[in-house]
């Protein structure tokens, strides 16, 4: 099955020293990129020295050790390969819109770098794997293609597997509504557009990926937690400034202070 493109796309995975998308870092990443005129896919994978401990729990699931990273570069090293790599094309993989992701974004944060998915689609096999049969990559693996995922956990192959579901998912669910929890229906909503597997597959309730932000009934992009919740961010933010430093200098992820910074830019141009 072709993938009906009109940008450039990427699937891609990474294997980190922890869970944390803010405090921990990447030890491998890999990434196989389709292009829209049909050329042919490129991959490229690495190991990366994270600079910090890889968690025991991390290295009893993905199998990566101190050593094998001892000698490898550094995220700053490779990060304006990834960067180019990267482009202005869409992101996928299989739960990357809550982990792979932030977690890259704040990698190249810590070196100077914006990786924005403002003007970018993010699609996630795992929300559509969720909502329509929940289960687990392997299980997704078999389920859509009758496949055993080989070196699981490794990312090139979880990146291959991923790939292998999404084309299962497509041809699978190509007649098929979706119900939600409140009875709503969606008329195939897994189709292969990648706008329209954008839309499924993201929470559009929330504005990041950590959820400290989402839209209220108005439309209104407005706090999520702590004392400001329901309140609208930006008018709170251009008020409350010493809130807003504390924001900037606290472990929120990147994208929601690129978001806040975005914000009351936009609002303190609009009330002068």
């Amino acid at each position: 099955m072709e993938f009906n493109l009109d940008r450039n796309l990427i699937f891609f995975d990474i294997e980190a020293t922890g869970l944390n998308v803010i405090r921990d870092r990447i030890i491998q990443i890999a990434m196989v990129k389709y292009f829209k005129n049909g050329k042919e896919p490129e991959e490229i994978s690495m190991l990366i020295n994270p600079g910090i401990p890889i968690s025991e729990e991390a290295m009893q699931v993905h199998g990566i050790t101190p050593k094998d990273v001892a000698n490898k570069p550094t995220f700053q090293q490779v990060a304006d390969k990834l960067y180019e790599f990267i482009g202005n094309a869409d992101l996928a993989g299989y739960n990357s819109n809550r982990f792979d992701i932030p977690m890259l974004m704040e990698e190249f944060s810590r070196v100077g770098m914006e990786l924005s998915v403002d003007n970018r689609r993010t699609l996630d096999m795992q929300r559509i794997f969720y909502k329509m049969e929940p289960r687990t990559l392997k299980a997704a693996l078999k389920f859509y293609s009758g496949k055993d995922i080989e070196n699981a956990h490794d990312a090139l192959a979880d990146v291959k597997a991923t790939i292998d579901v999404f084309k299962g998912q497509l041809e699978r669910y190509k007649n098929e509504d979706y119900i939600d929890e409140d009875g709503n229906v969606i008329t195939t909503p897994v189709v292969n557009d990648m706008q329209a597997i954008h839309n499924f597959t993201n929470d559009n309730r929330f504005v990041d990926a950590t959820q400290r932000m989402k839209y209220d009934g108005d439309g209104r992009i407005v706090f999520s937690f702590g004392k400001y919740t329901g309140q609208p961010v930006a008018e709170v933010l251009s008020r409350d400034k010493q809130y807003y430093n504390w924001m900037m200098n606290k472990e929120f992820s990147s994208q929601v202070k690129q978001i806040i910074k975005k914000l009351v830019r936009e609002y303190e141009k609009n009330n002068k």
